[in-house]
């Protein structure tokens, strides 16, 4: 006798979601036999949606997701979106509708600590929800099924319960996650929310930043490095610099370091248009949300660009300050600490010189960092294919237009 097959689709926007559902379509039918139900096979399939993407309603991802697993034919249907949404002000991570059979993952409410294990964890709690229900005599149930299963051996749900996203990490103790269950006049069953606004913001943001993948930006930067280094190695021959940053005290040289990299922060935003600016379709605390995560990505990246420069910069004082010309040109004891320090002012100075010289390598990629850009492009896409789909509906077969033209021969 075949056993029943049940069948989940992983919906995405095109990007970092869409690798991140391939890599788990793999793994997900063998833990969904585990964890929901092992009387039957799971066929799990990963499709790229835009509109998962665009909107930052999510009512209109729940009803797009509705409409595409009745096209493809799916049981379930769970969206992963990297948009944040929100319950008035408390982030929304995931909710799912038992009667639709559709379910919504949020990536930056869940953080920015290990990533893949968090959603293969999340999916798996949404289809148990949609397959067993929400009320609590439904996750009793579940509970007691997952009880049953304690025994085996599966790291991945291990310590899991039937009313937990996923495990509690030392994550969840700092900001804890809430539960929530809704009316029967809601489209949605159950949602799952941050209880604290502080914590939730935070989660969120570094969620964003982790969903615009700063290092992914940072081989848009290769030309800045060039003209840094160049410009930097230069002054280097020069006792100028020496003098500098034997006379800095340690305040001034963090100072220097923030000032310098604020200051390419501010002229990439500015030269490439990554201000968000009101607008009259999104709301101002996603506006302000959006261009908080574009500063920190910024940052990050300017920080791997500066740690890059600084190894870089010690070995050109290494190479071409010997310590006796060193002691020669500058006043007090001299040592390796000297090195140090100026290499550190090296490596400030020439950010500030590469901020404004040069030009960045790609600018599509700094561009698909921000909220607004890849939303835009997505909104699109979607049109494009929504006004192919129209054009293909209308466009005669070849057959029917054979006929048609035998019809007027006659």
């Amino acid at each position: 006798m075949s056993q029943e097959t049940l069948s989940v689709g992983l919906v995405t926007p095109p990007g970092y979601p869409k690798k991140l559902s391939e890599q788990l379509s793999g793994e997900l039918p063998k833990l969904l036999r585990y964890y929901v139900r092992d009387e039957c096979d799971w066929l799990v399939d990963s499709r790229v949606d835009p509109l998962t993407g665009v909107t930052e309603e999510p009512e209109e991802v729940l009803e797009a997701g509705c409409q595409r697993k009745e096209n493809e034919g799916w049981d379930y249907i769970v969206c992963l979106t990297d948009l944040p949404f929100f319950d008035g002000k408390h982030p929304i991570l995931a909710e799912a509708s038992t009667n639709k059979k559709v379910a919504i993952i949020s990536l930056p409410g869940l953080g920015s600590t290990p990533m893949v294990k968090r959603i293969r964890q999340s999916i798996l709690q949404l289809v148990n929800e949609m397959y067993y229900g929400s009320p609590e005599k439904d996750r009793e149930k579940a509970q007691q099924r997952v009880q049953e299963k304690s025994n085996q051996q599966n790291e991945e749900l291990k310590d899991k319960g039937s009313k937990q996203l996923f495990k509690k990490g030392s994550v969840e103790r700092l900001s804890p996650i809430k539960r929530v269950t809704k009316g029967e006049d809601s489209t949605i069953d159950v949602q799952y929310i941050v209880k604290s606004r502080i914590s939730g913001a935070l989660r969120i943001l570094t969620g964003m930043v982790r969903a615009n993948r700063p290092w992914a930006i940072f081989p848009a930067f290769k030309k800045v490095i060039i003209f840094a280094f160049a410009t930097g190695s230069y002054a280097l021959v020069f006792p100028t610099l020496w003098q500098l940053s034997n006379s800095y005290g340690l305040w001034r040289m963090f100072m220097l370091m923030i000032v310098s990299s604020l200051l390419m922060v501010g002229w990439i935003v500015m030269a490439h248009n990554l201000w968000e600016k009101p607008r009259q379709n999104r709301a101002e605390y996603l506006r302000k949300l959006y261009n908080f995560a574009t500063i920190l990505t910024l940052l990050v990246t300017i920080g791997i660009y500066y740690v890059i420069l600084f190894f870089m910069f010690g070995l050109a004082v290494l190479a071409f300050i010997p310590m006796g010309l060193l002691e020669s040109q500058l006043s007090g004891p001299v040592g390796y600490d000297n090195y140090f320090y100026i290499t550190w002012t090296a490596t400030s100075i020439s950010i500030i010189i590469g901020a404004l010289g040069s030009a960045l390598e790609n600018e599509e990629v700094v561009l698909s960092s921000t909220y607004g850009y890849r939303q835009q492009q997505r909104y699109k896409t979607a049109n494009e294919s929504n006004e192919r789909e129209k054009e293909s509906q209308q466009t005669p077969f070849p057959t029917e237009m054979k006929s048609n033209k035998a019809k007027a021969e006659r």
